[in-house]
């Protein structure tokens, strides 16, 4: 029995989890409020009840590896993905209420996370919150005693 392994996700045997013709991967599901002992696998063998299960990832926070509280679970067909929603949202796991809904898509990100980061050396002499490089009048900056 082969194996369909994808990276980062839990492997489903491939007669299991055969893709219909034609391209439809199905509906990506978005599932929240899961409580931090999720695993892919529990996700798996919990929406295979609906359907069949093409991929479940638990999304881990990148540095402490430790469950984000949510995860995504993508069925084989639209009708399937329906039946998980109407099965799933709302019902009681480990005392928390699931959100099961239809993943959107991740918006766009610009890549300005914020911070003053960079090559500190480019900026120059700019002074602070007056501008200018420190020279007469008010300008230069924090800690400058050069008023007039």
């Amino acid at each position: 029995m082969a194996s369909l392994e994808i990276e980062g996700m839990v492997p489903i045997d491939s007669e299991v989890a055969t893709l219909p013709v034609g391209g439809n991967m199905g509906k990506k599901l978005y599932v929240g409020n899961l409580p931090f002992s999720a695993t892919d696998q529990i996700l798996v063998d919990t929406f295979s009840q609906v359907g069949t299960v093409t991929s479940a990832k638990v999304i881990t926070d990148r540095d402490t590896g430790r469950s984000k509280g949510f995860a995504f679970v993508e069925m084989t067909t639209d009708e399937e993905a329906l039946n998980a929603i109407q099965q799933f949202n709302g019902a009681d796991y480990d005392g928390r209420a699931l959100t099961v809904s239809e993943a959107r898509p991740m918006a766009p990100r610009d890549n300005n996370r914020g911070g003053a980061g960079g090559n500190r050396e480019r900026r120059g002499n700019q002074g602070g919150p007056g501008g200018g490089s420190g020279g007469s009048g008010f300008r230069g900056g924090y800690g400058r005693s050069n008023r007039y």
